[in-house]
């Protein structure tokens, strides 16, 4: 009698996907611990630091975590903090305790650290949800886009309202089709908003190459890395809606961050290899989206 099959590829494939979270909070919890930004609340997703990180994967997530601060912070600024944050595919991500109201979007089931750490506002919790005031993480599959849409009505999304869309990392394990129809009906739904989007680029080169071999070995596929051949295929948000469109490698975006506390963090320790964190730099990037209704100057945001 054949066996009953638990787990499908599939199953598998979103499960290898997740545990890229694992591995980008492990990363900035000991960048943290090593002085390169402050957070107070990595600690409680990740207990232990664990073991060294090379200087340049330091480097990588302080340029990462520097430069989507920098255009959150410039996004609220200009909405005076009249607006909602929607992070899509947000894993352990601690961006909600700097802000003020946040829909989070993850793949079920909920992450347990983040339900035990959650502050004392009365909560509604199920399997695939909780809900506050401030604060509300939705379980749902960003390729299941007809949940995805009834989810967010459900919490109450106001589409007038300034609206913050954040993705790290997310877009890219989606295929063209899924990711395009998601940034299309964000473009449709929502006449002011903003959509930032950290993912690789310049993949098709050896050092593009090797990353797909290795997440690949990991069971990651990469299901739209069509779309991260070069800066200009970010070009995909105006063709989806959107007003305008800017993308910056993360090496461009390294040398932009306030030079007096990158000079401080490349003294934490001693880089022998430059030509590595510049490869590694150069095939990451920030793309961030935009429409203005409201004319609130969004389109003026940048580093």
């Amino acid at each position: 009698m054949a066996s009953k099959q638990l787990f499908t590829d599939s199953d598998i494939a979103d499960e290898a996907v997740r545990a890229t979270c694992d591995d980008a909070s492990i990363c900035k919890r000991f960048a943290t611990s090593k002085g390169y930004w402050t957070d107070l609340y990595v600690q409680y997703f990740v207990r232990q630091v664990g073991e060294r990180k090379a200087p340049e994967i330091n480097r990588g997530y302080y340029g990462r975590v520097k430069g989507m601060n920098l255009l959150i912070d410039a996004f609220l600024k200009k909405t005076q903090c009249d607006c909602q944050v929607v992070n899509l595919g947000a894993g352990l991500d601690t961006t909600f305790w700097r802000l003020k109201t946040v829909i989070v979007i993850i793949l079920p089931p909920l992450s347990k650290p983040l339900i035990e750490t959650h502050s004392t506002d009365s909560l509604l919790l199920d399997c695939h949800s909780l809900d506050s005031d401030r604060y509300c993480i939705i379980g749902a599959d960003l390729r299941d886009f007809p949940t995805l849409e009834e989810k967010l009505k459900k919490f109450q999304i106001n589409p007038e309202l300034p609206t913050l869309f954040l993705s790290e990392c997310v877009l890219v394990y989606m295929t063209t089709e899924q990711s395009s129809k998601l940034v299309h009906w964000v473009a449709d739904t929502f006449p002011t908003a903003m959509f930032i989007n950290y993912e690789q680029v310049n993949m098709n080169d050896r050092f593009g190459e090797i990353m797909i071999e290795n997440l690949q070995r990991r069971q990651c596929n990469l299901a739209g890395v069509d779309l991260c051949q070069s800066l200009d295929s970010q070009e995909r948000f105006l063709s989806a809606g959107w007003k305008s469109v800017n993308a910056l490698d993360m090496m461009t975006v390294y040398s932009m961050l306030p030079q007096e506390d990158v000079a401080r963090i490349e003294r934490l320790e001693f880089l022998d290899e430059k030509e590595l964190l510049q490869q590694l730099l150069q095939h990451y990037c920030i793309c961030w989206a935009v429409k203005d209704k409201l004319n609130l100057g969004l389109s003026q945001i940048g580093f």
